[in-house]
């Protein structure tokens, strides 16, 4: 396995470690908030991008064949999915393409569905648009998901739901979704005519006996159903802008055509492309090694709080590597965030980011960093908790 290079980004304009104002209004803090990692790329990213910096000249970019095969090739080989060339397209994020989905796919005051607690942004996608949020929440069992399908169904029904923004793996909850978990949401969907908006961007990160399964896989829904990815999270290029957008159906690729076309934004930069490129064509030893590194860290997690703090619920990390923490047997609810940030001083994602007050006493906690930050952090928890 590629050795991993540990970075210490303070001071280098990093968001998670020097932007903490704008979300906890103070600097400083111990970051394990922003989804990104205190981990080098792997080397031929970066022997990618010193090469074309060397050839000086930063013009028009052509997109290479090879981009495309390369991504092509790792959903093979990784997932056993067959991507066809005609189905991908850009988009500079996984965030902005579900904006664009959710403008394309539906029409203002239209109801779009989502699994709570879920990423934030997907809120924001659907009321900054001028839709209508639908929030399905997922069933709690001590700290393991699972989805509400009658709850679900239900919500589609009576809100006439146009579209549903599926998180896949899903953060913050840590699960990564069965088949047959997938195949009764798609069912529901494709029986009320629901489109899928399937954000897949933490696909490679998935822990154990949990391989992910593209949404694009199961069964015959690809006439409304979408698929977005990126190298980003896999390979901690988000800076890149250069997210994979998947859509099988002609009609569908013609609705997004129509969009992008309006907007002009068709394609990204070349330090994009040719990270992403490297990244998929070299990057699987260095991933193997992050894996490695975030299974050690959140073992450290779960055997730290169970010894220290017992009522600690921390749900089984699955997939992604942000660990989803319940604090309620210690800290009330409207007491978490001066506990965490205040006492314990640490930055983190609040629960209520997630789906509002019903999860407020949760805290996600990235863990793709080194074993020591993650000491660092936890330790300061439960100093912080034990004393109150």
């Amino acid at each position: 396995m590629e050795e991993l290079i540990y970075v210490d980004r303070k001071n280098t304009n990093c968001v998670k470690w020097d932007g903490q104002t704008g979300m906890f209004g103070e600097e400083g803090l111990h970051a394990m908030w922003v989804a990104d990692m205190d981990i080098r790329a792997p080397k031929g990213v970066v022997d990618a991008l010193k090469e074309y910096v060397e050839q000086g000249v930063f013009g028009y970019y052509k997109i290479p064949d090879a981009y495309n095969e390369a991504f092509i090739k790792w959903e093979r080989e990784h997932h056993g999915f067959e991507v066809q060339k005609e189905w991908i397209r850009f988009s500079p994020g996984v965030v902005c393409a579900f904006h664009w989905f959710v403008k394309a796919l539906t029409e203002p005051g239209d109801a779009v569905i989502v699994n709570t607690p879920v990423y934030y942004p997907f809120f924001h996608a659907v009321e900054s648009n001028d839709r209508k949020l639908i929030c399905s929440d997922l069933i709690n069992e001590n700290g393991k998901y699972r989805i509400d399908y009658d709850d679900f169904e239900k919500k589609i029904v009576e809100n006439d739901v146009k579209a549903y923004i599926l998180c896949s793996p899903h953060n913050p909850a840590g699960r990564v979704w069965r088949e047959d978990e997938l195949k009764t949401l798609f069912e529901i969907c494709k029986k009320h005519n629901v489109y899928v908006i399937s954000d897949e961007i933490h696909h490679d990160l998935v822990f154990g006996d949990h391989p992910h399964i593209p949404s694009l896989s199961v069964g015959d829904y690809a006439d409304r159903m979408v698929a977005i990815t990126a190298p980003s999270k896999t390979f901690n290029l988000a800076g890149g802008q250069n997210s994979i957008v998947i859509i099988p159906d002609e009609k569908i690729r013609g609705k997004w055509d129509a969009f992008v076309d309006g907007i002009r934004i068709e394609m990204g930069n070349p330090f994009g492309y040719i990270a992403a490129e490297a990244a998929y064509r070299t990057g699987s030893d260095w991933l193997e090694a992050v894996k490695a590194q975030i299974q050690e860290n959140v073992n450290y997690v779960r055997e730290t709080l169970e010894r220290e703090l017992p009522g600690v619920i921390v749900s089984p990390l699955e997939g992604t590597y942000l660990c989803w923490i319940d604090l309620k047997a210690y800290v009330p609810a409207d007491q978490v965030k001066e506990v965490v940030q205040k006492k314990c001083h640490l930055a983190v994602d609040f629960g209520d980011w997630f789906g509002g007050e019903r999860f407020q006493t949760f805290i996600r906690m990235n863990l793709a960093t080194s074993l020591e930050n993650v000491k660092i952090g936890v330790d300061a928890l439960v100093e912080g908790i034990k004393s109150l």
